[in-house]
């Protein structure tokens, strides 16, 4: 399909991260941009403050003219929406160009030198810090991220069109519709079981990812990964390796080994070692655009952070708020290695919103696990996303598995009084839901606690 000769373009889903940004993309070209969705949020506001004409019904009747017109209209479609959908399933039956959200991003990004992220965990976070690099050093470049970058105050960004970032994201096999130059695999944990069945096809479709790669590509994976690639690592044999780690004033001070050299005394200021392995292999692969690795290693440390991951809200002598979007046992670990090397020895409230029965039942005694590490729990009720409830799988089900006795399922209006009573030094709300809509109100009520 040749995107020069659509003039419309109709997003079913406009409202989700990476649909946004599309739509800012195309928007920004000069399309003629709509779309539906079914909740209103603070990423359709700003899509409206754009120009964009966004509704909140499915019905054909808010559907502007021009994008009835099948000859110049391409429909993009989130794999969230299901196929009773009234407005998709019109668009298909009448023929019109229907396109997921992966297969448009690959048409975009065919014709570009494309790097590409892929993983189960910190996607967001190594593709933020690949844009903020390639954007520090003035690299041609257009960003498509799966989060708000506190660098561009978006999840899009627009400096050139030689060079593009995505993320691949494994959900629905949607990372096959790239042909990267450059990728990176950052994790291959069990998720999306709901998709994969079992983490063997789950692995097998990271295999297949592999070969979506152009001829001559580099793939970087992390090390011990059962996956060949250019390997990456903290302290160990990588090919790409981070050594003599210190915190410094609240930061990360290394030495960067690649393997023509060596940086020394590089500094990050993201917390926990996640975070650094995200910045090492963002750092690989913006050295295969050409750019010269000690400026790279430079535009670390002015790196700014990503919205909802480990995003300090509040932090004084006596009190630190961190929200972070951990959805998944091993994402929640991270984030209390991270709690526990930048802040010891502090007393930890964690609230967490479970996010999919489906995620919860899978997992629920590594999420039990993972919570009970904490000083204390307070759950919320499983945000459901796409799913309907499963019979027995709730957050009284998962609070029961977790074996610390400081924990309580409550509702969000509970929260704020909740907290206040506990007093923690340390509070972190977890979660991909939409408890990130609760942190404004929570900051707010605790300003003047604290």
């Amino acid at each position: 399909m040749n995107l020069n000769n659509v003039h419309n373009v109709y997003f079913i889903g406009i409202g989700g991260i990476g649909m946004s940004a599309l739509a800012r993309y195309f928007k920004f070209i000069g399309k003629n941009v709509a779309g539906y969705d079914k909740t209103a949020t603070p990423l359709t506001a700003e899509l409206t403050a754009l120009g964009i004409d966004i509704h909140y019904t499915d019905d054909l009747e808010h559907i502007a003219a021009p994008f009835l017109d099948k000859a110049d209209t391409l429909v993009v479609y989130t794999p969230a929406v299901p196929e009773t959908h009234t407005e998709y399933r019109y668009f298909v039956s009448m023929g019109f160009e229907v396109l997921k959200r992966s297969a448009v991003l690959g048409l975009i990004t065919e014709s570009t030198f494309c790097l590409a992220v892929a993983g189960t965990h910190g996607k967001t976070t190594t593709s933020c810090i690949l844009a903020h690099l390639l954007s520090e050093t003035n690299t041609s470049m257009t960003a498509f991220l799966g989060g708000i970058s506190e660098d561009f105050n978006s999840n899009f960004h627009f400096r050139g069109n030689e060079v593009s970032v995505v993320e691949a994201d494994e959900f629905d096999r949607s990372f096959l519709s790239l042909s990267p130059n450059v990728a990176c695999i950052t994790s291959m944990d069990a998720d999306h079981l709901d998709i994969y069945g079992d983490v063997s096809e789950l692995h097998k479709s990271f295999r297949d990812f592999k070969e979506r790669i152009k001829p001559g590509g580099v793939l970087f994976v992390r090390n011990g990964l059962p996956i060949p690639g250019i390997t990456y690592g903290i302290e160990d044999n990588s090919d790409y390796c981070i050594r003599n780690v210190k915190i410094e004033e609240g930061a990360y001070r290394f030495d960067l080994e690649t393997p023509e050299t060596t940086i020394k005394g590089v500094r990050f200021g993201k917390p926990g070692r996640h975070n650094l392995l995200n910045a090492l292999v963002a750092f690989a692969m913006a050295v295969q655009t050409g750019v010269e690795p000690d400026h790279l290693a430079k535009a670390l440390d002015a790196f700014k952070g990503v919205k909802r991951r480990f995003s300090y809200q509040m932090k004084s002598e006596h009190f630190i708020f961190i929200d972070d979007y951990a959805h998944h046992p091993t994402e929640i670990d991270a984030v209390f290695e991270a709690i526990s090397e930048m802040h010891p020895e502090k007393k930890v409230l964690a609230i967490f919103q479970p996010h999919l029965f489906s995620r919860t039942n899978d997992f629920v005694d590594a999420f039990a696990e993972s919570l009970s590490r904490f000083g204390s729990i307070i759950l919320l009720d499983i945000y459901p996303a796409r799913e309907r409830p499963m019979p027995g799988v709730t957050s009284e089900w998962l609070l029961e598995r977790i074996t610390n006795p400081n924990k309580k399922v409550m509702a969000k209006k509970e929260l704020v009084a909740e907290i206040k009573q506990q007093g923690p030094e340390v509070l972190v709300t977890l979660g991909a839901g939409d408890i990130g809509l609760e942190v404004p109100k929570i900051k707010r009520e605790l300003e003047y606690a604290y």
